[in-house]
């Protein structure tokens, strides 16, 4: 029997239909993955963008999206055990008679949100979620409950990754948050108010935005002019959307219409501190590429240029002497840096980085974060009206292209304190009229005696538990010990010179 035309069409349409969903799903399963990473098919350098022909909704109908990404989106909580002195835990406490008192401990619980990002259990949350934390709970999409481990974070980026031990988690699907556009539907994805996946909707508002919270201090002071050009220096170029993001959204998944991950929800805009409408998301580009870092190399390994950069417009370009009003004007070219060795100047502006057109500074740093030590970025240079690339290879913080490595300390109980010591000489110890110490000679920002405690620079140590101390080795093996043998935390006293006595509990967990 004879088809008809029609019929044959139908038939046609429909085999066509069914081989391009099977396509689809045999791509998506064997699509190249970095680090175990979820990504779609992608024309950018990062291997990241939006497959088109993924299921999507339309404006007012998000349950594709949702549907997508919440099991992917894990409830965080941490407990913070903190060890204090008598009543405020300031080491002004102890001063004047009250050493011999005995430290207390606080529990302080919180809750935030996390990102499946590999099948195997690796998680990218914030910084600030897991901050300062003894204990980590996960909850996942489907109820059931893991310890998770600290794998490692960066302040900079506020992007922390931890682990659970499980296989076949549903990963995330990361996005390429250079194509997000301003007006585009987004979805936030997280557990706000201790509410275990909630999930709303709203548009990308800015991009690019910078709010300066990351370049702070856990006691809300800005890091030193030294700091920032080291490891510390942030990162913002936030991706802002008007979804409604609460306390306990930080560190959960912002998504587009085919639920694909464009940012970690990090911060809110707001007089009260809950939703007003304004709220703040590490890039999907940021977030890949750090967590990569975290996961492979145990740290993040940030390319520097070597400049100081300064965003253009039209009342400092009147300032500058420079006829253009957009682009990175160059401030600086330190002697020993990469932008010095490729042939860039005080005074050029750099209107393009990798052909991509720079406005802002925020965007700049955004585009050079995502770059490891001896990769190469193509700077577009006017300089007196003549423009030229020039090709830098970027350097690592201590001016070399090689990689970092992780200081294998910086893993122990005593190098996540964040103390650096020096053992006193005789003639100090004749000084302070003492027989034994050691001083802390610095104090990193990050670490756990900079966030839980009022110790200063300066401080000189005599004695760690109830052992006196005569060298920064002892110091360390005390610690260390405390921790392998389950303690909490320890009590460190001492004095400051030309000032009185005190003794302060730190947390080594």
């Amino acid at each position: 029997m004879k088809l008809s035309n029609n019929l044959k069409t139908v038939l046609i349409a429909v085999m066509s239909t069914l081989l391009t969903l099977v396509g689809v799903k045999a791509y998506n399963k064997y699509v190249a993955k970095d680090v175990e990473f979820k990504t779609a098919e992608s024309k950018s350098q990062d291997g990241m963008v939006s497959f088109t022909n993924f299921p999507a909704g339309k404006p007012g109908d998000f349950t594709y999206a949702a549907e997508t990404s919440a099991p992917s989106v894990v409830h965080i909580k941490s407990i913070i055990t903190r060890q204090y002195s008598r009543r405020s835990g300031s080491i002004f406490d102890y001063f004047f008679g009250f050493e011999d008192e005995a430290p207390r401990q606080q529990r302080q619980e919180s809750s935030g949100s996390g990102v499946i990002i590999s099948e195997d259990g690796y998680i990218v949350t914030n910084n600030h979620v897991i901050e300062g934390t003894s204990n980590l709970e996960v909850i996942t999409y489907n109820k059931k409950s893991y310890t998770a481990k600290v794998i490692g974070s960066d302040p900079s980026t506020d992007i922390a990754v931890i682990k659970i031990e499980e296989k076949n988690l549903p990963a995330i699907t990361f996005g390429n948050s250079d194509e997000v556009r301003i007006g585009e539907w987004v979805l936030a994805v997280g557990n706000p108010f201790n509410l275990e996946s909630t999930v709303t909707a709203g548009i990308i508002s800015a991009i690019g935005r910078n709010i300066n919270i990351l370049g702070r201090n856990q006691r809300g002071n800005p890091f030193s002019r030294e700091q920032n050009q080291n490891a510390i220096s942030p990162i913002e170029s936030f991706i802002q959307t008007d979804a409604a993001v609460n306390p306990g959204n930080s560190g959960g998944a912002l998504v587009n219409l085919q639920g694909h991950l464009i940012g970690i929800n990090t911060a809110i805009a707001s007089p009260n501190g809950s939703y007003a409408g304004y709220a703040f998301a590490v890039p999907s580009g940021i977030v890949k590429k750090v967590s990569a870092d975290i996961i492979k190399y145990g740290d993040v390994q940030r390319g520097y240029v070597g400049i100081e950069p300064i965003e253009l417009n039209s009342k400092n370009a009147r300032e500058f002497d420079v006829k253009l009003d957009e682009g990175i004007y160059v401030n600086n070219v330190p002697e020993n840096g990469a932008a010095k060795a490729a042939g860039i100047k005080k005074g050029d502006v750099i209107v393009k980085a990798d052909g991509v057109e720079m406005r802002s500074e925020a965007k700049f740093r955004e585009l050079i974060g995502r770059k490891r030590p001896g990769e190469k970025v193509v700077l577009t240079i006017n300089r007196n009206g003549s423009v030229k690339d020039y090709t830098v290879t970027l350097r690592n913080n201590s001016g070399g292209e090689e990689l970092v490595k992780k200081d294998p300390e910086a893993s122990t109980a005593f190098g996540k304190m964040g103390m650096v010591l020096e053992d006193l000489s005789s003639d100090d110890l004749k000084r302070y009229n003492i027989r034994n110490g050691v001083k802390i000679k610095d104090i990193k920002e990050t670490g756990l005696l900079s966030t839980n405690t009022n110790f200063e620079k300066g401080f000189i140590i005599t004695s760690v538990g109830n052992q006196q101390v005569k060298s920064s080795k002892e110091v360390k093996e005390i610690i260390n010990k405390a921790y392998e043998n389950g303690e909490e935390g320890v009590l460190i006293c001492g004095f400051y010179p030309g000032g009185g006595r005190g003794c302060d509990g730190i947390p080594i967990r």
